[in-house]
């Protein structure tokens, strides 16, 4: 019988080592509700604009980065935390070494 929850003690050490200039991405947690993947940059690395097709929400761990959603940029740092609906033209750019959750929602409707 699978475990009736998903416990991760240390997020940060499944990011270990990181590659310089590098971006790497872990999956920590995916079902039919939501997928949870943990992002590493290091500073200067960036995801240029894209959209997503879900909702999704964004909190970070470590770093600063910055952040375009939709027109507007806007500094992350540790705590920062965004819900961003589906379709939002968004990127980040590492400032120093970022983690940071990316969690994306199934769409209700």
């Amino acid at each position: 019988m699978p475990e009736p929850f998903h416990y991760v003690a240390d997020l940060l050490a499944l990011s270990s080592p990181l590659p310089e200039e590098s971006i790497l991405s872990r999956q920590v947690f995916s079902d039919d509700h939501i997928s949870v993947t943990l992002f590493s940059f290091t500073p200067g690395q960036e995801l240029s604009e894209h959209t997503a097709a879900r909702p999704a929400i964004l909190h970070f761990l470590e770093g600063e980065a910055e952040l375009v959603l939709g027109e507007e940029s806007k500094q992350a740092r540790p705590g920062t935390w965004v819900h961003m609906p589906a379709h939002l033209p968004h990127s980040v750019r590492a400032q120093t070494p970022v983690h940071m959750l990316l969690i994306l929602l199934r769409s209700s409707g």
